[in-house]
This record gives structure tokens, sequence and C-alpha cells, in this order.
């Protein structure tokens, strides 16, 4: 038997800007159902780390190379030219939920199914019904169908971020990559963003990697831990062996403010 290729693998990856290596010499796999977690101090690398997973960010030229679902999406200081089919198979959740205010949630769902139509399609709205069906079933799932015709900009920040995940149900992501999702959420919703992404990890066999200030988020929903410090990695492995020593050696004196709601 044969298995799946990864949903990344980074190898001896760095990225510089101006005089600073955000990230230095990483290498990480990811393997296609994982749910893995990315933590470590504010200007770690978490970011750019994710950033050049998705082809956002370039990396440094030499030996870094950086493979998504088995496909190269960069080396060589380069994005390659399976760069963006890749990208069409990983679905990405921000922080700041990227979904247009003035459409309705849900033509911003209708977006994720832009990668398979002809543009101009989606330019004027002609949806197959398919598709539209699949928009309407992703928004059931995560809780927000009865807002599908209600405009972006008038959701609360839990209900957007939903929104940006059922896109990615749309796109027909095999893994979704997810930077800080619940950064800018109160924690009740918070925990149902984690949980959604829990579900499509666990149900739908989907990989998932999230950036997460909050470690005791990471520790309770995320099976591995990986942290940066200083642009490299220095902890990769079960998250039940994260105990307080190797956080304060990952954190210092920013240990206090990495947890959220209780420190275990």
């Amino acid at each position: 038997m044969t298995s799946s290729p990864a949903l990344a693998s980074v190898r001896d990856v760095s990225k510089t800007f101006g005089s600073r290596k955000a990230l230095d010499g990483v290498s990480l796999e990811v393997a296609a159902g994982e749910m893995v977690a990315l933590i470590g101090p504010s200007g770690s690398g978490k970011s750019t780390l994710l950033r050049s997973i998705t082809g956002l960010q370039t990396i440094d030229a030499g030996a870094g190379v950086i493979e998504v679902f088995g496909e190269a999406v960069q080396k060589n200081g380069r994005l390659t030219g399976q760069a963006r089919a890749a990208r069409r198979r990983v679905g990405m959740i921000v922080q700041q939920f990227n979904l247009v205010g003035r459409l309705s949630l849900f033509t911003n769902v209708m977006l994720g199914a832009l990668g398979r139509l002809p543009a101009w399609r989606g330019l004027l709205g002609q949806w197959p019904g398919e598709d539209r069906r699949r928009a309407m079933a992703a928004l059931h799932r995560v809780g927000v169908s009865d807002y599908a015709a209600q405009r972006a900009n008038t959701l609360s920040g839990g209900q957007q971020q939903r929104g940006a995940i059922a896109r990615a149900l749309v796109q027909g992501a095999r893994g979704i990559v997810a930077d800080e999702p619940v950064a800018s959420l109160d924690p009740v919703s918070a925990r149902r963003v984690m949980e959604l992404l829990v579900e499509l990890n666990r149900r739908d066999g989907l990989g998932v990697i999230v950036t997460l200030h909050q470690v005791d988020y990471a520790l309770r929903y995320c099976d591995r831990v990986v942290a940066l410090k200083a642009g490299k990695v220095v902890y990769d492995g079960p998250s039940t062996r994260l105990d307080t020593r190797i956080l304060i050696d990952i954190y210092g004196p920013e240990y206090e403010d990495a947890f959220w709601e209780t420190k275990s």
C-alpha cells in the first residue's frame, strides 16, 4: 500500500527580511490526515512558514523546497508551475476572515468554487446548481445557513470565520492551513471554530495546520505541536509532552501571555 502524499513537506527552508532571518533552515512534514498546531512567541516565524507553504510568501533562494500534496510549490526561491494547482487543494483561513464585506455570506462561500469554473460565471453570479447546493450544505454544516443572504460585514467574527471554513469546503480542499483563526474571536466563538477544524480533521480526514498564540488551545485540540523560536523548530512532538519547563524555554518572558483561558 502507498501512503497519501503529505499535506506539506518543508525541507531546509529559510526566509530573510533585511537583516532578520524569519525562517532559518526549517524542515517539517505534516501528513495528509494530521492536525498540527504551530506555536511560538511573536516574530518566531509561524505566519511566514504558513504563508510560504501556501505560496503567498516566496522563500530564500538555495536548497529549500516546499511541496504540497506531493507537488513542488517552491524551490530555489521561486514558485513553481504547480503552485496554483497545489493551492487549490488547500483552504486558507486567516485572522481577518478574508470575506468580501459587501457581498452576502452565500456569495462569499460560492467564491470557493472559482478554481474549477470559468471566471465569467463567477463575475455574473451564474453558479451551477450543484455548487449552490454544496454551498448551502457547507453553510448548514458550520451552523450559519440562516445568515446566507446577509452581508458578510454585518456578521459577527465567529460567524464570518465559520463562513470562511464553509468556503474551504466548497473549494473541495484536501487540507486547511489556518493562520491565527481565533485570535480576533471571543472564547466561545473561538472554541466553536476550533471544534469545527477538529471535526473536519477527524470526520473528513482533512489535514490541518493551524498557528495559535493560545497554547492552551494547541494542547486541547491538536495531537501534535510544532514550536518555532527565532525562525527555528525547537519542539516537534506530542502535545502531551509539552510541560511548563519546555514552554518557558520556548516563550521566555511571553510565557504568561501564551495562555488564553487556563494554564495546565
